[in-house]
Protein backbone atom coordinates (compact mmCIF):
# COMPACT_ATOMS: atom_id res chain seq x y z
CA UNK A 1 0.00 0.00 0.00
CA UNK A 2 1.64 3.57 -0.81
CA UNK A 3 0.43 6.95 0.74
CA UNK A 4 1.08 10.24 -0.47
CA UNK A 5 1.00 12.61 1.89
CA UNK A 6 0.65 16.88 0.45
CA UNK A 7 2.05 20.00 1.85
CA UNK A 8 2.81 23.57 0.64
CA UNK A 9 -0.43 24.96 0.00
CA UNK A 10 -1.70 28.03 1.35
CA UNK A 11 -2.82 31.19 0.61
CA UNK A 12 -0.70 33.91 -1.99
CA UNK A 13 -0.93 36.29 -3.87
CA UNK A 14 -1.91 36.93 -7.19
CA UNK A 15 1.58 36.57 -9.20
CA UNK A 16 2.97 35.18 -6.44
CA UNK A 17 4.92 31.36 -6.24
CA UNK A 18 4.51 28.37 -4.19
CA UNK A 19 6.29 24.69 -4.01
CA UNK A 20 4.07 21.93 -3.17
CA UNK A 21 5.63 18.75 -1.72
CA UNK A 22 4.14 14.52 -1.87
CA UNK A 23 5.94 12.32 -0.10
CA UNK A 24 5.15 8.71 -1.29
CA UNK A 25 5.84 5.58 0.96
CA UNK A 26 6.72 2.47 -0.35
CA UNK A 27 9.17 1.15 -2.86
CA UNK A 28 7.79 1.74 -6.28
CA UNK A 29 8.60 5.30 -6.15
CA UNK A 30 11.65 5.49 -8.67
CA UNK A 31 9.31 3.47 -11.21
CA UNK A 32 6.24 5.36 -11.02
CA UNK A 33 4.88 8.21 -13.09
CA UNK A 34 3.90 11.00 -10.70
CA UNK A 35 1.31 13.84 -11.55
CA UNK A 36 -0.15 17.10 -9.90
CA UNK A 37 -4.17 17.37 -10.29
CA UNK A 38 -6.27 19.95 -8.84
CA UNK A 39 -10.09 20.87 -8.22
CA UNK A 40 -12.07 23.77 -7.93
CA UNK A 41 -15.21 24.18 -6.42
CA UNK A 42 -18.02 23.12 -8.48
CA UNK A 43 -15.57 21.58 -11.13
CA UNK A 44 -14.27 17.95 -11.91
CA UNK A 45 -10.59 17.11 -11.26
CA UNK A 46 -7.97 18.30 -13.98
CA UNK A 47 -4.55 17.24 -15.01
CA UNK A 48 -1.94 19.98 -13.69
CA UNK A 49 1.28 18.25 -14.66
CA UNK A 50 2.47 14.52 -15.14
CA UNK A 51 6.51 13.45 -14.72
CA UNK A 52 7.17 9.64 -15.76
CA UNK A 53 9.85 7.80 -14.37
CA UNK A 54 11.79 8.50 -17.53
CA UNK A 55 11.55 12.28 -16.98
CA UNK A 56 8.74 12.96 -19.50
CA UNK A 57 6.64 15.77 -18.67
CA UNK A 58 3.44 16.69 -19.87
CA UNK A 59 1.60 20.10 -18.81
CA UNK A 60 -1.96 21.69 -18.68
CA UNK A 61 -1.88 24.43 -21.16
CA UNK A 62 -3.01 26.96 -18.49
CA UNK A 63 -0.15 25.80 -16.54
CA UNK A 64 2.72 25.79 -18.75
CA UNK A 65 5.14 28.49 -18.42
CA UNK A 66 4.61 28.69 -15.24
CA UNK A 67 4.35 25.37 -13.46
CA UNK A 68 7.57 22.95 -13.24
CA UNK A 69 6.92 19.71 -11.92
CA UNK A 70 10.18 17.55 -10.56
CA UNK A 71 10.64 14.70 -8.25
CA UNK A 72 13.54 13.03 -6.23
CA UNK A 73 13.33 9.46 -6.37
CA UNK A 74 16.25 9.70 -2.89
CA UNK A 75 13.21 11.08 -1.10
CA UNK A 76 10.57 9.53 -2.96
CA UNK A 77 9.11 13.03 -3.51
CA UNK A 78 7.40 14.99 -6.26
CA UNK A 79 7.16 18.64 -6.10
CA UNK A 80 5.40 21.47 -7.78
CA UNK A 81 6.68 24.32 -8.24
CA UNK A 82 4.20 27.26 -9.32
CA UNK A 83 4.85 30.60 -9.99
CA UNK A 84 3.39 33.62 -11.57
CA UNK A 85 0.05 32.30 -10.04
CA UNK A 86 -3.30 33.32 -10.80
CA UNK A 87 -6.95 33.41 -8.69
CA UNK A 88 -7.99 30.69 -11.49
CA UNK A 89 -5.51 28.56 -10.33
CA UNK A 90 -7.16 28.28 -6.87
CA UNK A 91 -8.07 24.84 -6.04
CA UNK A 92 -7.45 21.98 -4.05
CA UNK A 93 -4.48 20.53 -5.85
CA UNK A 94 -3.79 16.34 -5.51
CA UNK A 95 -0.59 14.33 -5.97
CA UNK A 96 -1.17 11.09 -7.77
CA UNK A 97 1.09 7.95 -8.22
CA UNK A 98 0.60 5.32 -11.17
CA UNK A 99 2.73 2.18 -11.35
CA UNK A 100 2.03 -0.54 -13.82
CA UNK A 101 3.43 -3.83 -12.19
CA UNK A 102 2.94 -7.02 -13.73
CA UNK A 103 -0.26 -5.92 -15.72
CA UNK A 104 -1.88 -4.58 -13.25
CA UNK A 105 -2.03 -0.56 -12.62
CA UNK A 106 -1.83 0.81 -9.19
CA UNK A 107 -3.61 4.22 -8.70
CA UNK A 108 -2.67 6.75 -5.70
CA UNK A 109 -4.00 9.86 -4.11
CA UNK A 110 -2.80 11.88 -1.68
CA UNK A 111 -5.50 14.07 0.65
CA UNK A 112 -4.55 17.03 -1.34
CA UNK A 113 -3.54 20.12 -0.33
CA UNK A 114 -5.62 23.91 -0.43
CA UNK A 115 -4.15 26.53 -2.52
CA UNK A 116 -5.71 30.14 -2.98
CA UNK A 117 -4.46 32.85 -4.69
CA UNK A 118 -6.73 35.90 -3.49
CA UNK A 119 -5.40 39.87 -3.06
Amino acid sequence: QVQLVESGGGLVQPGGSLRLSCVASGSAFSIATMGWYRQAPGKQRELVAVLSSGGNTNYADSVKGRFTISRDNAKNTVYLQMSGLKPEDTAVYYCNLKSLRLGVLYDYWGQGTQVTVSS
